[in-house]
């Protein structure tokens, strides 16, 4: 390894070794996503306003603080806050707004067979992490990315918080089906978000869906490789010893075996040592009797 390579940014670094996209995408089946204005903190979890540092820990969901791309919001104008829950047959996605961060103190996130508060959101949001404090990369290509798209006259984009594979920058969310991306262009994202709209899923570039497992996610992307099923509500993942059982609505089965990948050492985010890393990937895709 060049000894240089830690000031390398990451993301040029993984693109180079072609590390797999598969089963990278954060983990959470339920999201909270709130306006901020100002910066985003490090770790959400210490944020200095109580009632987000509240949401950040808050069991079953996960935090992601949202802005407009390029802005910093308008002061003293409301704040945007969607909830989205991502499971198969339950998809769905609310908003409202709130004059300060200080009126989610003491919100009470449903449980997973509750309503979420709020209107219903019909259009798919695209989230593209831009948390220059956690790492160079989505400082420098998410928010080129989130420009571009709004530049070509899209709607419902967002600058995120921390989504995690800083090293496959540009990356994004698509919201409320839980489909991670990575590497992404204009196009490609475009491609993402709007697929969503008729509840289907764009694989090209896809880290997974949120809603499962790293091998849970590399099984359910394999079978939709193998079949074209692009019905996000399709499929449904469960862990095995060896990998995951994907079923689909009309009754099909696969087992798909998923093993990991060592690769030699390399930084994992920029300006970090050198270390290994490791993937996963699937290996064998077997279709089950009825």
């Amino acid at each position: 390894m060049d000894p240089d390579a830690r000031w390398q940014r990451c993301s040029l670094l993984a693109l180079a070794r072609d590390e797999p996209l598969a089963g990278t995408a954060p983990l959470a089946r339920r999201w909270v996503c709130v306006e901020q204005r100002g910066a985003w903190p490090t770790d959400l979890t210490t944020h200095p306003e109580p009632a987000l540092a509240a949401l950040a820990t808050a069991p079953g969901w996960r935090l992601l603080l949202i802005r407009r791309p390029g802005r910093r919001g308008e002061v003293g104008a409301p704040l945007r806050v969607f909830l989205a829950d991502t499971t198969p047959g339950a998809t769905r996605a609310t908003t409202f707004t709130v004059g300060d961060p200080e009126e989610l103190a003491g919100l009470e996130l449903p449980g997973p067979d509750e309503p979420l508060p709020g209107a219903p959101v019909h259009d798919p949001l695209l989230l593209v992490c831009t948390h220059g404090r956690r790492d160079r990369c989505c400082a420098v290509d998410g928010r080129a990315l989130a420009l571009s798209i709004v530049d070509a006259g899209e709607q419902h984009v967002w600058e995120c918080s921390h989504l995690g594979g800083h090293r496959f920058a540009p990356t994004a969310l698509v919201l409320p089906t839980g489909y991670a991306y990575g590497r992404l262009d204009p196009a490609t994202a475009i491609a993402a978000r709007k697929a969503a709209f008729p509840g289907e899923v764009d694989t090209a570039a896809c880290r997974g869906r949120s809603t499962w497992s790293p091998a849970g996610q590399i099984a359910e992307l394999a079978v939709r490789g193998a079949t074209g099923l692009r019905d996000a509500d399709a499929l449904h993942v469960t862990d095995t010893p060896d990998g995951a059982v994907v079923t689909a609505r009309d009754g099909r089965r696969w087992a798909v075996d998923v093993a990991p990948i060592v690769g030699a050492p390399r930084p994992l985010s920029c300006g970090t040592d050198p270390s290994p890393w490791q993937s996963l990937q699937a290996t064998v895709i077997r279709m089950l009797p009825d």
